[in-house]
């Protein structure tokens, strides 16, 4: 419970970080991030689950790359006004969030 709790925190701290870095790409404050997080784990486990382990951020490749970009851009719709994302800056961001990811885990392993 505490390590999710955790990874939530992290993905946050991501989401912020990423929003500053990448035009396109607006959070709205920590509770928007945490918001945002929660639903881009959400979407990305129903993706895993749909097309499986291969668009997983730990196998990216290309795959997993667009379906990163797609579910970071559909969390805007699910949490309208904490997430503001436009298609290359969905792009941007899971380029950036990979990158993150591989320095910063944000998946319990």
């Amino acid at each position: 419970m505490l390590g999710t709790i955790v990874r939530f925190l992290v993905s946050a701290i991501v989401l912020l970080l990423v929003s500053w870095l990448i035009p396109g790409f607006t959070v709205a404050g920590f509770t928007g991030a945490i918001m945002a997080a929660i639903v881009i784990a959400l979407l990305g486990w129903v993706v895993e689950k749909l097309l499986g382990e291969r668009v997983t951020p730990q196998s990216r490749g290309l795959v997993g790359f667009i379906s990163a970009a797609v579910v970071i851009y559909l969390s805007q719709f699910i949490v309208p006004g904490s997430i503001s994302v436009s298609v290359f800056g969905a792009l941007l961001a899971s380029l950036v969030i990979g990158l993150i990811d591989l320095f910063i885990p944000t998946e319990i392993r």
